[in-house]
């Protein structure tokens, strides 16, 4: 159970730091209705069993390492992922997505196209530094309860 955990928090941690660090910045190069056609379709890329399976299994294993060995830096590590992982996520990372989800790039204008990013690009980009930041976190104060 504990390598588990540990391993899909490390995972979950992965996903979030190469978006920080490769992908958006990637994206960042695109022309404004190119940008937001790539973000969607990773946007529903993302959406599988595999993501799933890493992004909510800690809102199970968490609590039952706690349960059979509870210590502060587990305890620290629930909190850092409840919330600023899939707090985030809920409240700032998903609306933004359903946002650009929503929006219609065909026939849309250069200035529709500029206001659209300028409203998504640095919040969602800002919001997933906090969940890369915070999903580390968890993973290491996992393994160091582990240890």
């Amino acid at each position: 159970m504990k390598i588990i955990t540990i391993t899909i928090l490390g995972l979950v941690a992965g996903i979030f730091y190469c978006w920080s660090v490769s992908v958006t910045r990637g994206l960042a190069l695109l022309p404004d209705k190119e940008y937001i056609l790539a973000f969607q379709k990773l946007n529903q890329a993302i959406q599988n069993p595999l993501f799933f399976i890493c992004f909510f299994g800690p809102l199970i294993l968490l609590p039952v390492c706690i349960w059979r060995n509870f210590s502060i830096c587990l305890l620290l590590a629930i909190l850092s992922y409840y919330i600023g992982v899939l707090g985030v996520t809920i409240v700032g990372n998903i609306p933004l997505n359903n946002l650009l989800e929503t929006f219609s790039v065909q026939g849309a204008k250069i200035e529709e196209l500029r206001l659209m990013r300028a409203q998504f690009e640095l919040r969602w980009n800002t919001l997933n530094h906090i969940r890369t930041l915070c999903s580390l976190a968890s993973f290491i104060l996992t393994l160091i309860a582990m240890l």
